[in-house]
């Protein structure tokens, strides 16, 4: 008796086994990344679906070239796609210093919104046969995918001009900013109602003038203190393009690798918002960056310095230390030898630890990277809600490149643009000292009033040689 019940394989049920495994793959990837111990599986998860999804994908596309007589000229044009954008990202990836990963990770979200609007542009004028129906969801995938894709893309490249410093960080602040935005959201609505039922070129090419012209504003209406956020929304927008493309290309992987970008993105950005004292909502819609109302600069007073050998002789008769790096300890990169203090430290029996703000550089996780990069043990790299409450009690804290996440303003002046946001109150310790290279604002633009507090000193000049010159001294 036979009960065959299955055909033989085509090109297109393995390649859809293949996408399973692959998204399997993606989402152990994002469960080991979300812990250190499981990070390193988390990457090689991540790797293997993608070598399968891109293995399967090359496949899939010579078996569909070989069937209609192109597949010498599709195979060629597969090759040279990814042989050049493989080599331009393994040199990119090779040269990158950490303190230009956000930039670089913000330019890489634009290509993916990029590649949306090129797929969406490419579902209307190479049309499916469909039915009436099927035709109307076409037409509204084609137009969503192409305004998100199209966000993204100039959106993605503002915030790597602002990253770059090729573009000043300060907010734009045009007249009516929420009511632009608000009225191209409303437009976009009308627009995607119209094209549905009347897929009409002209309606394309507008709705692509109008989201590149929003995505632009979006991102440049935001200030630079809240960057972070903006590269953490902007990786959700680029998931939300892949998944979009996925819909046209009809390819699954797509859809749920993009799904999961999204969401994991969105989440990402709403947990940041509230360690800043921000609106989850503000940030979608562009509408925060604006400086709160002040009483403009206030005379806090003298500030005092501190040399090297003082340090590293306080550091000495210290009982118990605390470390928050910023942004300055990536760019000097002084991750190295902060790492060999905080060992010197531990070895003649201080409390060392490390307090981490959630925004503290210009991505998330950023110091998080730096300081597993220098081997500094997970253990003593404590998140901004953990030592806070300790900070009260501790002997020294070092603030080494940090500005806006230890400014008490935040927590002390209604008036500050950063008032209401979560800091790490270094001020309660014992003494304070602050490695910077002037007195100047840090990249909020906001002074910050630790700098002239009774228990704070001043180490100026840049922080490796500073660090360094405290080692010598011990």
């Amino acid at each position: 008796m036979s009960d065959t019940v299955s055909g033989p394989l085509t090109s297109e049920s393995i390649a859809g086994a293949a996408y399973v495994v692959a998204a399997l793959l993606f989402i152990l990837s994002l469960a080991g990344l979300s812990r250190h111990e499981k990070a390193r599986a988390g990457v090689i998860y991540g790797i293997t679906g993608m070598v399968i999804a891109l293995a399967a994908t090359v496949w899939l596309t010579v078996q569909g070239a070989w069937g209609t007589g192109h597949a010498l000229t599709g195979l060629a044009l597969l090759l040279a796609a990814v042989l050049v954008g493989g080599a331009i990202g393994l040199w990119r990836a090779r040269v990158v210093e950490m303190t230009g990963m956000p930039e670089l990770i913000a330019l890489l979200h634009s290509f993916v919104g990029l590649a949306a609007v090129l797929v969406g542009w490419n579902g209307h004028l190479e049309a499916p046969a469909l039915s009436a129906e099927l035709m109307a969801v076409h037409h509204a995938e084609v137009f969503i995918g192409v305004f998100i894709g199209a966000v993204t893309f100039t959106g993605s490249i503002v915030a790597f001009l602002k990253l770059s410093a090729r573009m000043k960080s300060s907010p734009l602040m045009l007249p009516g900013k929420n009511a632009i935005n608000l009225g191209a959201l409303a437009a976009f609505v009308a627009l995607t109602v119209w094209y549905v039922n009347d897929s009409q070129l002209w309606l394309l090419v507008v709705v692509t003038l109008l989201a590149l012209g929003l995505g632009w504003h979006l991102v440049a209406s935001i200030g630079g203190g809240d960057m972070p956020v903006v590269v953490s929304m902007l990786n959700s927008y680029s998931g939300w393009a892949a998944a979009a493309a996925g819909f046209l290309l009809n390819n699954d992987l797509l859809i749920i690798t993009g799904a999961l970008v999204g969401s994991s993105g969105a989440y990402l950005s709403y947990i940041m918002c509230k360690a800043m004292n921000r609106s989850f909502i503000s940030v979608i819609a562009g509408g925060f960056g604006i400086a709160a109302p002040t009483a403009g600069d206030v005379d806090h007073g003298e500030h005092r310095e501190i040399t090297a050998q003082a340090t590293a002789e306080m550091l000495s008769n210290a009982s118990s230390v605390v470390i928050t790096p910023g942004y300055g300890m990536a760019v000097a990169q002084a991750q190295y030898p902060v790492a060999e203090l905080a060992h010197q430290l531990r070895e003649r029996g201080v409390n060392v630890r490390f307090g981490i703000h959630p925004v503290a550089g210009r991505l998330p996780g950023h110091m998080n990277v730096l300081l597993a990069e220098a081997k500094v043990p997970y253990d003593i790299v404590l998140e901004m809600d953990e030592i806070n409450d300790d900070l009260g009690g501790t002997s020294v804290v070092l603030v080494i490149g940090a500005n806006d996440t230890v400014n008490p303003a935040a927590a002390e002046d209604p008036s500050s643009p950063i008032a209401g946001m979560p800091v790490l109150r270094v001020w309660e310790a014992d003494n304070v000292i602050v490695f910077k290279r002037s007195m100047a604002a840090g990249y909020a633009g906001v002074q910050n009033p630790l700098f002239y507090r009774d228990n704070s000193q001043m180490l100026f000049g840049d922080a490796k040689q500073r660090v360094e010159d405290i080692l010598r001294a011990f």
